[in-house]
């Protein structure tokens, strides 16, 4: 059988396009280890008749099987059978002719180069070399110079060839190879003269074939990538996956496809994906200000005072923290006085800003205040009120109905008359008795406050008897809550009442004889004093 030139040119033309077009297929895998190939090949003889190396027309073509076993990445266990017949005659003399039929087996042994040092496992175009030893055996018929020469034998048979794969399919691969084989001691031509390195008769084999992978690769999460390629095994069933057996990732964001939110966008793994161009944690598709950073409780639009109202709906930037605002922003301002709540002393009743938000006390009632002191009187040394000093106290106490934003100051005054602490404390004890009177009208307890000045604070001189009765009296003042007392506002704070000392117990003394009585000088009565 006899091969065309052009015939094997496209053979070898067409593998090399089909090994082009298939980018992603491998036939034998470290997943499918046995492969079986199927080949045709085209034989060219070089012997004591000369050399039909690499002459096209004088090609002798045979089929071939081989079964094939992966070892590693760079090798391949193989065994190879192979049929040929050749033909020939000695172009000096037609009538030595030869025809011999060839079986050869060999144990081949597979280099890869696609083994990871120039090439990867799974590359397209895989070069391999072969050494394959071997047994041939020969059935010649021949016509030696005149004389026929018919002869079987068998010889140790070495192979070398060189090759490439190419990857058609996962398991299914197109290859294309050419050696030599060195079949030692060999005659096929059958000329009787041979060479003492009984390597006279040899040839070359042109192969290609297909070769087909078997078995079945391990893929735990059914991904279709096998677990020793899997660079990401466990991936949930279903999900599209690349060649290393990781989920797709689209925008390259490290979110895989399935678990992205927004798969055709680069975003952050925070968000699931999507992506955030301020960088505030809010996607820019639910952030109404996405290029500014913000709150994800105001749809990721900035609130520079914390009032909860965004800046550019806030009509009061920088209100103080905690300070509650309306709508807009601004500070609440429940009596519309102009005062915000938060500085409002008085946040329920207007009043002006120089009163801290709360009413001012009207002229009259201060002049009610003014002249109440006249009207305060109490029993002659004694903090016990006169019950003309009731009517004064009711109408005070409607006053604090009147104001509840404020505090009243009471103060007890004497005259310079006895010792510095008894006037003090009788003064402390009179303005506390006009407070416990004033308590009996429903006034809060918190909002009077008493004090004795004693004689420290006089208004008038102590030299005179009308000096003193101005100086002997109870003074009333208003002043807001929180604020200082009124009272430590004009005299200072009140002075300390020193406690009373503790009369030592009587000695007793040892019975003395009477002396005669004598009449004692009769005593003076006390003065009144106030």
């Amino acid at each position: 059988m006899h091969l065309k030139p052009q015939l094997l040119r496209s053979l070898a033309l067409g593998a090399v396009m089909l090994g082009m077009a298939a980018p992603h297929s491998q036939a034998q895998t470290p997943d499918k280890k046995t492969a079986i190939s199927l080949f045709g090949s085209g034989y060219q003889y070089k012997g004591n008749y000369g050399s039909y190396f690499w002459d096209w027309s004088n090609t002798n073509g045979g089929p071939g099987i081989s079964f094939n076993r992966y070892l590693t990445s760079g090798l391949d266990l193989g065994l190879q059978f192979g049929y040929a017949e050749l033909k020939g005659n000695q172009p000096t003399n037609a009538q030595n002719v030869f025809k011999t039929n060839v079986v050869h087996g060999n144990l081949a042994f597979k280099l890869k180069l696609n083994n990871g040092w120039a090439l990867k496992e799974d590359a397209v175009i895989q070069p391999y070399l072969t050494i394959a030893p071997g047994l041939a055996y020969l059935s010649r018929e021949s016509t030696y110079r005149g004389v026929t020469s018919d002869r079987n034998s068998t010889a140790f048979d070495l192979f070398g060839a060189a090759g490439i794969n190419f990857r058609l399919s996962d398991g299914v691969g197109l290859f294309i190879q050419t050696g030599q084989h060195i079949p030692f001691g060999a005659n096929i031509d059958g000329d009787l003269v041979r060479d003492e390195n009984r390597i006279d008769d040899r040839y070359l084999q042109h192969s290609a074939g297909l070769t087909f992978a078997f078995g079945k690769m391990k893929d735990e999460d059914k991904d279709g990538v096998s677990d020793k390629k899997d660079k990401c095994p466990g991936t949930p069933a279903g999900v599209a996956v690349d060649p290393t057996g990781c989920p797709l990732d689209k925008d390259g964001d490290t979110v895989p496809d399935y678990q992205d939110k927004c798969p055709d966008e680069k975003g952050v793994v925070a968000l699931e994906g999507c992506p955030d161009r301020d960088g505030d944690g809010v996607r820019d598709a639910d952030d109404k200000c996405p290029d500014t950073p913000g709150k994800a409780e105001l749809g990721g639009c900035p609130d520079a005072d914390g009032d909860a109202v965004i800046d550019q709906n806030d009509k009061c930037p920088g209100t103080p923290a905690g300070v509650a605002v309306d709508a807009s922003g601004c500070p609440l301002d429940k009596d519309a006085d102009g005062v915000p709540d938060y500085q409002d002393r008085c946040p329920d009743r207007p009043g002006p800003a120089s009163n801290k938000g709360c009413p001012e006390v009207k002229a009259e009632t201060k002049k009610r205040l003014s002249e109440a002191t006249k009207f305060i009187n109490f029993e002659f040394n004694k903090a016990v009120l006169l019950p003309s000093s009731y009517p004064t106290l009711k109408d005070l106490a409607a006053v604090m109905a009147e104001y509840p934003d404020y505090t009243l100051s009471i103060a007890g005054h004497t005259d310079s008359k006895g010792a510095d602490n008894y006037n003090l404390r009788l003064s402390d004890d009179r303005a506390a008795s006009a407070r416990t009177y004033m308590l009996s009208q429903a006034v809060p307890a918190e909002r009077i406050v008493s004090h004795g000045f004693g004689e420290t604070k006089p208004i008038a001189d102590n030299a005179t008897a009308a000096g003193q009765a101005q100086n002997r009296r109870v003074e009333f003042d208003l002043y807001l809550t929180g604020d200082p007392n009124a009272a430590e506002v004009k005299y200072g704070a009140a002075p300390t009442i020193a406690p009373e000392p503790v009369k030592a117990a009587p000695v007793k003394k040892a019975p003395a004889k009477k002396a005669p009585a004598r009449k004692a000088p009769a005593k003076k009565a006390p003065a009144k004093r106030k």
